[in-house]
């Protein structure tokens, strides 16, 4: 930064919660995160819970879990997670107790776990960026492909004005600075919320009706001054990113057949993809993006069921986990 080569730092990833831990270590302080106490309040699943409850925001039934005598509390079918995880990877849905022990005894090594009840409705996810508390753009999305650890591989952007009175609710709490993503289930635009991403998530989507998230966080540390007006996206755009719906297919049914499929109604626009715009790997505009693209497709069709490998080598590589939060939790002199 001091070099003059950038004008912002920008965490993509789960290090926006490592750049909130060590933002006395970095020369550059002016970062779109949020303080270390707001990420603390809704970095874990149980932290996330708890916080909702204490706002009294929607979700389904929940319980800490401390021993398996517990885990049929809530009736079943119940969701069993690990308090730190991500992209799908930490939870499992037991229908009996045989099941949720399983689940519990894997889980319960790595840290705290949860328990969930389903949410009823469909899949939805809304973001936003704040301005220490303040909410300056929001977008809302449905899912209508699934990719890797069910993932929203295509999206349409929604209407959900609950959802979004929601989260500037906890961003106002938390005094929340930068991006947050909240992942609930709805009916009817009535949401229950299941997960929170303390940092923005896939932008395409908001971009192409209307919002663009990223470049509201370089504001936030470059400036202009943002306006106060909160900018929100228009419903009904349709985007996709191809790569991940194969991936996905082959993750679900693990054949050769169904990813070319799911390939040729994405590509050809058929069903639930008519009209929608690719936004991971638009070769039109992006031509080197066509490489990712064909390895990851080209490795899927060779061994479909390779793809959960290559997922779960992803999400190593990226994901926090509780000895990580421990280990920099523990190097931290936070002055805040």
């Amino acid at each position: 930064m001091h070099s003059g080569r950038f004008d912002a730092l920008i965490p993509t990833h789960e290090q926006a919660w490592l750049f909130a831990a060590g933002r006395h270590l970095m020369p550059e302080r002016n970062l779109p995160v949020a303080p270390l106490a707001a990420y603390d309040s809704v970095a874990s699943k149980i932290a996330f819970a708890s916080t909702l409850d204490d706002l009294g925001l929607p979700q389904p039934a929940w319980r800490p879990v401390h021993a398996e005598s517990e885990l049929a509390v809530l009736g079943y079918p119940v969701w069993v997670k690990a308090a730190h995880s991500t992209a799908g990877r930490g939870v499992a849905l037991a229908h009996n107790q045989s099941e949720a022990i399983e689940a519990w005894r894997d889980l319960s090594q790595h840290g705290q776990v949860m328990i969930q009840m389903p949410a009823a409705g469909s899949y939805a996810q809304v973001q936003g960026v704040f301005e220490h508390g303040r909410l300056v753009g929001a977008a809302a999305s449905a899912l209508i492909a699934t990719g890797a650890g069910g993932s929203a591989a295509a999206r349409i952007s929604v209407d959900h004005p609950k959802a979004i009175e929601a989260l500037r609710v906890l961003g106002s709490h938390l005094s929340w600075h930068g991006g947050i993503a909240l992942d609930y289930f709805h009916v009817n635009g009535e949401p229950a919320f299941i997960e929170c991403n303390p940092r923005t998530v896939e932008p395409g989507n908001a971009a192409k009706a209307g919002v663009n998230l990223p470049e509201l966080l370089i504001r936030l540390v470059t400036g202009p001054p943002l306006t106060t007006n909160v900018e929100l996206t228009s419903p009904g755009v349709r985007t996709r990113s191809t790569m991940a719906i194969a991936l996905g297919s082959a993750e679900r049914i693990g054949t050769r057949r169904a990813v070319l499929a799911a390939l040729a109604s994405a590509v050809g626009g058929r069903g639930e993809m008519r009209g929608s715009e690719e936004v991971l790997t638009p070769i039109v505009r992006d031509p080197f993006s066509i490489a990712p693209a064909v390895f990851a497709v080209s490795s899927v069709l060779a061994n479909p069921v390779s793809v959960r490998r290559l997922a779960q080598s992803a999400v190593d590589a990226y994901g926090v986990t509780t000895e990580a939060v421990e280990t920099a939790r523990l190097a931290s002199r936070d002055p805040e």
